[in-house]
């Protein structure tokens, strides 16, 4: 008989035998259940979507590994289904598979900040246990799926910067336990459904950037826990949503960029202790600022900008130590009177304080010295646009952390303090249109960050300091309309940073324009009008190939104006009222994007090129220049004089016989002419062999070029238009036009010729029409189908009637 320890212990071995196969067949029972496999599949019907990984997050989604451990996939421990598929900021690109419907245990899909394109699929409507749904950051388009609302559990819903368009579904409405609501910057429209006040326990409702329209609805009040309402930037309208005020837990209100209108209820900051953020820019209200916004001590931002309010800026404003940013900009505030400006004393206890805008308004008084006490946070201080006078204090210094002050349009007066070159950080300056006087001060060159310094419409004199040159950032330097005087130093025309405008027009300047403009390579306008510089343009000037306007006139410059063909972004182009002269450069009407040209007033002479901007008479200006021709009608000029031509004079043509001729066209055999470019004839490029045919088509283009002192390769020639079109065409009324000016004396553009040898009046032919039959000839000749072309005997028989009818 067995021991009863034997007994036992085999008892015990049975026992855990049949407890391992238990947990054995429990583990094998999960990892074959159908629901398993469902998500796998549902996994790799998503990834077959997918169009881009360049990061390869998905190359580990394969049967080497079982999908819960595939990158981005969580699953449940127990019954090892999928729960979380989180693959944002992943770069991938593609569609979102309709399958990931079949996820059924998901309670959060995240694909935000990828590229995913196409619709929100409505199988989302099955995943019954989804909490968070975030697909923010896409390309989706399409409407949002109503039967999104099948997803109680949902907490979440973060759709926002996409391209989601149509109405947002009243079915949201039943989502009880939906916490956020993200759906900005997309392009939803319609008006925001009632039902949205039945999502009792949202607290973020965020519509920014859409097109929504209509009144808020009054539910909204029923959102008793709603943080933060951001409806900005759409086509809201009516008052102030007075169901706002019904929610004491409220912290942000953004109704920027809308068409609410009216006054502001004087309590809001009592009836909203909590508010911290209240953002109405550029919408329609009116009335005074309500004094109790000081209610909430969390209060930080407050932006009204581009609004109609009216009255004093509250002094309880003081009491708001986190405040941090305060917006007035472009409003009726104050009263041009010496007690507007009192509130920015009480500021200087809001150590928080980073910008501070009061522009566009109707602020009077001197500036308080008390502006250099406010916080050394402040990094944007703008008062510009006012009515403020007295003087810019020295402690302004003080402010060591401001990227930005604006000061113009005021009525400053006296000398910009030298402590303003402590500001190191810097970025804009603008003092313009005020009543500084004295030198500007050389510790400017001490602010090394500043890139746009504006001091124009002052009573600045002296000379411009040679330390700007150090300001290495600098892209806008404007200097017009003040007293100074001296040279331009040559250290500002070193700073290739310069890209938007150097101006320094209407002042006292004199010298020359330094060589060393060439390099601002990358300026977009040049001024210096209106001053008493002198000498020659410097050729250099031709390398501000960005220049798109430039500004010389009211000046004393002189001699030619130098090559500035390589200009071609020239939009506006003033040399007028100087003393240049010479002939008016033809690459001026190749500039194909010049607008306006003014060279009026100056000694230029000859002819006025035919090209581009010229044949606009609205567009140039060139008049008080006594000494130009040309034969545009529309600028009245007067004929030019005809002078001798290298090759011909007074069209007096020597007659070719028919062995010169030969001779001639033996110059364009195969040997010389075929492989020439606008003289070969077209059959020869088709592999034609040379014959007189061709001779003849090489004989016309060139008598085209004498004619016309234009080259079958000039610029003007593009595309289908060539040398003979232009001829064909100046033949039916612009005859004087497409002709070298050169070939004519003024006696022979005014009096008809009479054949010498004492011929009837009968046979007299005038230099036009003899003009016109040599160039009937030349187009004859070049026509582009040999069988078309003249016969080289005919074209000997015309040379020798038009001979004989002109000499």
């Amino acid at each position: 008989m067995n021991s009863p320890a034997s007994f036992r212990q085999s008892s015990f071995l049975l026992i855990l035998l049949l407890f391992l196969n238990f947990i054995l067949s429990g583990f094998c029972s999960a990892a074959s259940r159908p629901g398993n496999e469902t998500d796998k599949l549902a996994l790799l019907q998503f990834k077959t979507q997918i169009t881009d990984d360049p990061l390869q997050v998905l190359a580990a989604w394969n049967e080497s590994l079982h999908f819960c451990q595939w990158p981005g996939i969580t699953c449940a421990h127990k019954h090892q289904r999928v729960t979380s598929l989180n693959l944002s900021k992943q770069k991938l690109g593609g569609r979102i598979a309709p399958q990931i419907g079949n996820l059924s245990f998901l309670h959060f899909l995240n694909l935000a900040n990828n590229s995913f394109q196409g619709e929100i699929p409505s199988e989302f409507g099955r995943l019954y246990r989804l909490q968070e749904l975030t697909l923010s950051n896409n390309f989706l388009q399409g409407e949002i799926p109503f039967n999104l609302s099948r997803c109680s559990k949902l907490v979440n819903l973060t759709l926002d910067h996409n391209y989601l368009y149509g109405r947002v579904p009243s079915e949201l409405g039943s989502l009880p336990e939906l916490v956020v609501l993200s759906l900005q910057r997309n392009n939803l429209t319609g008006t925001l459904p009632a039902s949205i006040g039945n999502l009792s326990s949202l607290q973020t409702l965020n519509l920014l950037y859409n097109s929504f329209e209509g009144e808020i609805p009054e539910t909204i009040s029923q959102l008793r826990s709603l943080v933060t309402f951001g409806v900005g930037a759409n086509n809201f309208s009516g008052a102030f949503p007075p169901s706002l005020f019904n929610l004491s837990s409220l912290a942000l209100v953004s109704l920027a960029f809308n068409n609410f209108s009216g006054n502001i209820r004087s309590d809001i900051g009592h009836v909203l202790p909590n508010l911290q953020i209240l953002a109405l820019a550029l919408n329609q209200f009116n009335g005074p600022i309500p004094a109790s916004l000081s209610n909430s001590s969390g209060f930080q931002f407050l932006d009204i900008g581009q609004n109609y309010f009216t009255g004093n800026v509250p002094l309880s404003f003081g009491k708001l130590k986190k405040l941090y940013r305060l917006n007035l900009y472009g409003n009726v505030l104050g009263s041009n009177t010496t007690d507007d400006l009192n509130f920015v004393t009480y500021l200087t206890n809001c150590t928080q304080l980073q910008l501070l805008d009061l522009s566009l308004n109707n602020f009077g008084g001197n500036l308080p010295n008390s502006i250099s006490n406010l916080s050394t946070q402040l990094t944007w201080l703008t008062f510009g646009m006012n009515n403020i006078g007295g003087t810019l204090p020295s402690e302004i210094s003080n402010l060591q952390n401001l990227v930005l002050l604006d000061a113009d349009r005021n009525l400053l007066v006296g000398k910009v303090p030298p402590s303003i070159g402590k500001l190191s950080k810097l970025q804009v300056l603008y003092l313009d249109r005020n009543q500084f006087t004295g030198e500007i001060p050389s510790s400017f060159g001490n602010i090394t960050r500043l890139s746009d310094l504006n001091v124009a419409v002052n009573n600045f004199e002296g000379n411009i300091p040679p330390s700007l040159g150090n300001l290495g950032y600098l892209q806008s330097l404007v200097l017009d309309q003040n007293n100074l005087n001296g040279t331009i130093p040559k250290q500002i025309m070193n700073l290739s940073s310069l890209s938007k405008s150097l101006q320094l027009s209407s002042n006292f300047l004199i010298g020359s324009l330094p060589t060393e403009v060439g390099n601002l390579i990358n300026l977009g306008i040049l001024d210096v009008s209106k001053n008493r510089l002198s000498g020659e343009i410097p050729d250099a000037l031709g390398n501000c190939v960005a220049l798109k306007q430039l500004f010389l006139q009211d000046n004393i410059f002189s001699g030619n104006i130098p090559s500035l063909d390589l200009l071609k972004s020239l939009e506006y182009a003033d040399f007028s009222r100087n003393n240049f002269s010479g002939t008016i450069p033809q690459y001026l009407g190749t500039l194909s994007d010049i607008l306006n040209l003014n060279l009026s007033f100056n000694n230029f002479e000859g002819e006025v090129p035919f090209q581009g901007v010229f044949r606009n008479s609205s567009a140039i200006d060139i008049s008080g220049n006594t000494k130009l021709c040309g034969s545009i009608q529309e600028l009245h000029l007067k004929p030019c004089p005809v002078k001798a031509h290298k090759k011909f004079s007074s069209l007096k043509l020597t007659i070719l016989s028919e062995s010169a001729l030969d001779q001639l066209l033996s110059q364009f055999s195969s040997i010389g002419i075929k492989g020439t470019t606008g003289y070969a004839a077209p059959e020869y490029g088709l592999g034609s062999q040379v014959s007189k045919h061709g001779d003849v088509y090489s004989y016309g283009v060139l008598l085209l070029e004498m004619f016309t002192g234009k080259k079958p390769t000039d610029e003007l020639f593009k595309d289908d238009f060539n040398l003979r079109r232009f001829v064909e065409m100046g033949l039916q009324n612009r005859l004087m036009e497409i002709a070298d000016q050169n070939l004519f004396s003024e006696q022979e553009m005014q009096e008809p010729q009479i054949r010498s040898g004492g011929g009837s009046t009968n046979n007299r032919i005038e230099p036009t029409e003899c003009l016109r039959s040599m160039l009937e000839i030349g187009v004859s000749c070049s026509e582009e189908f040999p069988g078309d072309r003249m016969d080289i005997k005919d074209v000997e028989l015309r040379l020798v009637s038009i001979t004989d009818k002109f000499l």
